[in-house]
């Protein structure tokens, strides 16, 4: 047995129509409607009407020429299909309900449909749809699953097809200049209408007031200039949708109801779905309630030190009369700011950034004439490296993203990224899972100085307010940025209090490196142009840090993998792994330069591999300028050297592996007008297949 259900519903609406038209025109399908061509022809079998004619209940047999493969309809035996259709019209109520179930092969297969038009509850020009059905295949000659597919497809058609329908049949009443039907009224109260009108007609009726006539209240619905100056362009269906939840939070919310804009940026956000456009809207509500949002411009003083060192900034508008901000990343020590400030400064920074937002979209909405609901965001990449990729600030980065599209949905215009380095695709295949699909769409990005020209930043922002640095003569007063003196970090307890945490979370792991024993990671790569990245931080004494590749494992081999992207790691971490008896340049050879990390130094990079096979990440005890960073020989005695604390690093570290395919797919899922995403996907990978490549920084 196979079962099956679905449910389409909306409001839609058409101005001036009382749904009296919508009637009429819902009439004109029988007996037969040429738009559906599988829809043979139909007789009415029963019709009745209640003694005050305020219902009309028909009863029609409807021949269906199902799309079905014809070998189906000779086993099954039949040419055409036949449905027992039941329409209640109550004029009174002013709702139309449409049954519908099948009469052929009704003791194999159970299909119920039914359609519901009905006035909305806040405006009486509009009308309310909502379609339902359900199809329970108890057998079928063995092709239960093709017979539900078939219905699927049929009902999936008629949706589409439903509106065009009554859109067509309207048009077809206006041609025949039937723009207004009278409404029904009873005996008592308004003289009866005879002939077809009495049969085709909807009532606005109160019960408890039979001679009052419903008529809308202004606040039912938006004036047309004002949706036109403030909102755009919205369709019926849209404009009944705000309506609707700006009415139910005049009832339920106790506080301060947000304006229009932005309880449209959330029915938006939602294609318009009006439960979980209110779900959200009221969970972002509470939160701003709970956090005081609606006061942080007047009451919140920025800190001196992002005053100094957060390198971004509002500066004038793009050409759509959108605000722009622009961000210099590149140029920003995110790992200085979170060090010297906690994470809940950093996400009540962008919070006023997005407030800031909305309150120019709103100056901007009366400066030119028009609705101005979003704005742009100008990335300046020069510098990125993955130092700014630090994992606590991934997961900084991951709770900002989820604030700001809880909160501020709709509200990115555009995000242009200039200047991306070759390490980008890197970083964005990390971050990309974090950021919604729709948001992406909007991301531009452009490699070197392809953003120079005819066909990149002058199509967004007017010349003259192109800023300096990026090849324009406008003065943009943003702050240079660069790192963030150690001497303004937290407290060395709290920052201790922090990394201890990381452990915790197994984000990273700390390792002890002893003179003349190097401590030594082996990660196997199936996959060429794999990316090896890493972070580690130098806590005690001085490291040299290197990367070398070996065709085969050394012995013996770990068995425990980290098992993403099929890399296999041999083992998560070991005092030595290289044998002692390989040499340099034959068993196994260095992929990138010997790096000297002193303490207190954080080092982020990246490797994009060229073979397949070992690669081993290496930490040395590193005493003098002169140490060699590819010795491997160990001390004669290293116990003895075990016990000398000055013969002793320590380092806090975490390894990760991409593959190659996410590298590539982050890049060439995205759209870019101009230099595109997948062009510098391209590039990234024609680079990598030519040689290795690496970014460290500190």
């Amino acid at each position: 047995m196979s079962t099956f259900e679905g449910t389409e519903s909306e409001r839609k609406s058409r101005p001036g129509a009382q749904n009296q038209e919508e009637m009429k025109a819902y009439n004109k399908r029988f007996p037969k409607c040429p738009l559906i061509p599988v829809f043979v022809d139909s007789e009415i079998i029963s019709e009745s009407t209640s003694q005050d004619g305020s219902t009309l209940v028909i009863e029609r047999r409807c021949r269906i020429d199902i799309d079905a493969p014809r070998l189906l309809k000779r086993i099954a035996g039949i040419d055409y299909l036949y449905f027992i259709q039941k329409n209640t019209l109550n004029r009174r109520e002013r709702t139309l309900v449409i049954e519908v179930q099948n009469e052929t092969f009704s003791n194999r297969v159970i299909s119920c449909e039914c359609c519901r038009y009905t006035v909305h509850h806040e405006n009486e020009e509009w009308t309310c749809f909502e379609q339902t059905a359900s199809l329970d295949v108890k057998s079928f000659f063995g092709f239960e699953g093709m017979a539900e597919k078939i219905a699927m497809k049929q009902y999936a058609s008629s949706i589409e097809k439903g509106k065009e329908i009554i859109q067509y049949h309207l048009t077809e009443l206006e041609t025949e200049g039937i723009t207004y039907i009278p409404r029904w009224a009873p005996p008592s109260s308004t003289k009866v209408i005879s002939g077809d009108c009495v049969k085709n007609v909807l009532h606005a009726y109160d019960e408890d007031h039979p001679t009052e006539i419903l008529t809308p209240s202004p606040d039912d619905k938006l004036d047309a200039d004002y949706i036109r100056r403030y909102l755009g362009d919205l369709t019926p269906l849209q404009e009944s949708c705000l309506v609707q939840l700006r009415q139910w939070l005049q009832e339920t919310h106790k506080g301060k109801i947000p304006k229009d804009q932005h309880v449209l940026r959330f029915l938006t956000a939602t294609d318009f779905n009006f439960d979980k456009a209110r779900e959200l809207l009221c969970q972002s509500l509470t939160w701003r309630k709970q956090h005081q949002v609606d006061f942080l411009l007047e009451s919140w003083q920025r800190p001196q030190l992002l005053q100094d060192y957060y390198t971004g900034g509002w500066h004038h508008n793009d050409r759509d009369g959108r605000p722009l901000y622009i961000l210099r990343l590149g140029h920003m020590d995110t790992k200085g700011l979170m060090r010297a400030l906690t994470e809940e400064v950093l996400v009540r920074q962008v919070v006023a950034i997005n407030e800031e937002g909305l309150r120019r979209c709103e100056e901007n909405t009366t400066v030119f004439g028009r609705p101005i609901s979003c704005w742009t965001c100008l990335v300046d990449l020069e510098g990125l490296n993955m130092r700014h990729l630090w994992r606590p600030g991934l997961k900084a980065l991951l709770r900002i993203i989820e604030v700001v599209e809880a909160n501020y949905p709709e509200t990115l215009g555009r995000l242009l990224m200039l200047k991306a380095p070759r390490v980008f695709p890197v970083l964005w295949a990390l971050v990309s899972p974090l950021i919604n699909e729709n948001t992406r769409k909007k991301f531009l990005v452009y490699a070197a100085n392809d953003y120079q020209g005819p066909g990149g930043l002058v199509n967004y922002i007017d010349q003259t307010f192109i800023p300096d640095f990026l090849g324009g003569d406008c003065v943009c007063d943003i702050p240079e940025g660069g790192l963030v003196p150690k001497s303004l970090y937290r407290a060395a307890e709290e920052l201790e209090i922090e990394d201890s945490r990381l452990l915790t979370d197994s984000i990273y792991k700390i390792a002890s490196i002893f003179k003349g024993v190097p401590y030594e990671i082996l990660i196997e790569i199936m996959e060429v142009s794999s990316v090896i990245t890493w972070d580690f931080d130098v806590s005690k004494g001085d490291v040299l840090f290197n990367i070398y590749h070996s065709k085969r494992a050394p012995q013996p081999p770990k068995k425990d993998t980290i098992g993403a992207h099929g890399f296999t790691s041999l083992g998560t971490g070991s005092s030595q792994l290289l044998d002692k008896s390989w040499v340099l340049g034959q068993d196994y050879s260095p992929v990138e330069k010997s790096l000297t990390c002193r303490e207190g130094e954080s080092v982020q990079g990246s490797h994009i591999t060229r073979w397949r096979g070992c690669y081993i990440l290496q930490w040395c005890f590193h005493s003098s300028p002169a140490a060699s960073a590819s010795s491997l020989s160990c001390v004669d005695d290293v116990l003895a050297s075990l016990q000398v604390s000055s013969h002793k690093c320590k380092i806090m570290y975490c390894t990760e592996v991409l593959a190659s395919q996410d590298i590539r797919g982050s890049m060439t899922s995205l759209e870019s007008s101009n230099s595109g995403f997948s062009q510098l996907s391209v590039s990234t990978t024609l680079s990598s297949q030519s040689h290795a490549s690496s970014t460290v920084s500190r």
